[in-house]
């Protein structure tokens, strides 16, 4: 595979009748131009509305008006929702699309760029993308995170807007029932958790809330936080982060993890924890609201606040809402989860490509307000107008039983193309508890700096593929059994650690720090 570029072939491109364009300023080619892609991310495994790919995206069909460049799809992979399995059928053909796309591609490209299946960007948008290239000269260092070890970057990543993401959710009306504050540090949620447990708040009669769920079980770890652990350094769950002394460290090899677990565990043990975390899965939050058992949760501030209303019959006099994340035991409050500014998902020039600069310039598009505007929001007039120059949606978007964001995956808006996100698309659908909530969040200066990951050389990938997968197995795995009672984190803690020492944890912490000191500049 990894010689894959010198089996590569030329891929020729389709020119067709010319439409009529509304406005030729945005105009790449006066001619169409056809030009293949692979796109597999989570909600599509194919460029085509909800992946069926003999569906134009709206959002395609405008930009094809806009630019004459025309998008047809080639993605491999489509019987597979995992996009890492699609991306190694794609490359194992050796015969790759003239755009490479979709969820997670960073790692693959950058390792595969420098050896020439993939197309080095630097140049081209120095030369031939200026929206681009006054977005990495806007916010420094999102272009050296992305880059490869030998320098260079081979792809335009999707680009999220905003800063604020999950948050701490609580029941006020299970607290006013009871006559409890709202939680401002560790050991008062823990009271307010067994209250919860043990004072029925729900008035059932009955021992049956839950005082904390998650939707995904990785976000139990986010308690870790409580003992000043960390559960992560971004927004990709079990990362590692970068400590006080400037050095990469895992979280789950930290001593202040073992503190942490050892209480997550016990929460588990009395009851605190939902014991369905592990296997209630995405639909949690769904039912544990709407069936009043629910009590405490991390999780999104736009979707997590929409229950009060959604619930009001079924659930009269809910309230929950977001809090300040209880102060730690060594009096830190912070918030560990937070919009990362750039994502390893995105699109990529193939070394088949045999019009890179007319590429690049359809990349930059989307960068031009116009061609954000489209990514963002869908097509202008169809989903959305503008009003003061501001791009509203349409009452019936808003109002629609269907999410936005889900209506917008249809209309190929917010899918993971590189593009720079506009968060107003968000804030026009979040209710009014979760804009306070952020605007809360906001006034503590709760947010902490995040791990922008690493592009490792040959030798480094290496190493790191030998031995981070089954290390992170044995972590994922001990963990698991720790919280579920199997073993205990305090007496075990000598041996697991010995055990990752075997397993090459050193070995990976070494390269991923000589890379993030090549990278970043130690």
């Amino acid at each position: 595979m990894r010689r894959l570029y010198a089996a590569l072939a030329i891929l020729g491109s389709t020119a067709m009748t010319a439409p009529a364009f509304a406005d030729d300023h945005l105009r790449i080619v006066d001619t169409p131009l056809e030009l293949t892609i692979h796109m597999h991310w989570p909600r599509a495994q194919g460029y085509g509305v909800g992946g069926d790919t003999s569906k134009i995206y709206p959002v395609e069909q405008a930009a094809r008006e806009m630019t004459g460049i025309h998008l047809i799809d080639r993605t491999s992979g489509r019987n597979t929702t995992n996009n890492s399995e699609a991306m190694n059928l794609l490359l194992a053909t050796g015969n790759l699309p003239d755009i490479v796309g979709g969820n997670s591609i960073q790692q693959p490209v950058n390792q595969y760029g420098p050896e020439g299946a993939f197309v080095p960007l630097n140049d081209l948008v120095r030369e031939h993308a200026p929206n681009i290239q006054a977005f990495w000269d806007n916010n420094p260092g999102l272009m050296e995170a992305i880059s490869a070890a030998d320098g260079n970057y081979y792809y335009i990543p999707y680009l999220p807007d905003g800063k604020f993401g999950r948050a701490w959710y609580i029941r006020q009306d299970w607290l006013d029932k009871l006559g409890l504050e709202q939680p401002q540090n560790v050991d008062e949620y823990y009271q307010v958790l067994k209250a919860f447990r043990e004072q029925d708040p729900n008035g059932n009669g009955r021992k049956d809330e839950i005082p904390y769920f998650a939707r995904q079980w990785e976000e139990v770890l986010r308690l870790l936080n409580l003992w000043d652990a960390r559960s992560s350094g971004s927004d990709t769950y079990h990362d590692c982060y970068v400590n006080e002394d400037g050095q990469v460290v895992h979280p789950y090899a930290q001593e202040a993890y073992r503190v942490g677990l050892a209480n997550i565990a016990q929460w588990y043990a009395e009851g605190l924890i939902d014991p369905e975390i592990f296997t209630r899965g995405a639909s949690s939050r769904d039912y544990l609201l709407s069936e009043n058992l629910g009590g405490s949760t991390h999780d999104w501030f736009a979707s997590t606040s929409g229950y009060n209303i959604a619930l009001a019959e079924k659930v009269p006099g809910m309230n929950f809402i977001p809090f300040l994340p209880p102060a730690s035991a060594n009096g830190v409050r912070m918030e560990e989860h937070r919009r990362i500014p750039i994502k390893p998902d995105g699109w990529a020039i193939s070394y088949a490509n045999r019009h890179p600069v007319e590429t690049v310039k359809y990349f930059d598009f989307f960068f031009t307000p116009e061609g954000r505007n489209l990514a963002n929001f869908g097509v202008e007039g169809k989903t959305w107008d503008m009003v003061d120059g501001e791009p509203v949606y349409k009452p019936e978007v808003l109002n629609s039983d269907q999410p936005v964001n889900s209506q917008m995956y249809l209309e190929g808006a917010q899918i993971f193309r590189g593009y720079p996100q506009d968060y107003r698309y968000e804030w026009q659908w979040t209710s009014e508890e979760a804009r306070a909530g952020i605007e809360l969040y906001e006034a503590n200066d709760l947010l902490i700096d995040q791990f922008l990951g690493v592009a490792f050389n040959k030798e480094e990938q290496a190493v790191y593929d030998r031995y981070w997968p089954t290390l992170l197995t044995y972590m994922l795995e001990r963990q698991q059994a720790w919280i579920l009672g199997s073993g205990n984190v305090e007496a075990d803690w000598d041996a697991y650690i010995a055990t990752l020492d075997r397993m090459g944890y050193a070995q990976v912490i070494e390269v991923m720090n000589s890379a993030h000191e090549r990278q970043y500049g130690g």
